[in-house]
């Protein structure tokens, strides 16, 4: 799915999306709640690759 796509489906912004995506912004337990239910994978995981992208990120 394209991030405009998963931002509409959370019904936010796709730029609201993206700062959650690179982890600027830690977004609610809502957002999590949805995020699992659309991918059908656990909030852990998806936090804990959000984590890891946004480690790399800092480190280049």
């Amino acid at each position: 799915m394209t991030q405009k796509q998963v931002a509409e489906y959370l019904g936010i912004t796709e730029r609201y999306y993206k700062s959650l995506e690179s982890g600027e912004r830690l977004g609610g337990i809502e957002f999590w709640d949805s995020l699992e239910d659309l991918f059908n994978v656990h909030q852990r995981k998806l936090r804990e690759i959000s984590k890891n992208h946004h480690d790399q990120e800092e480190n280049q």
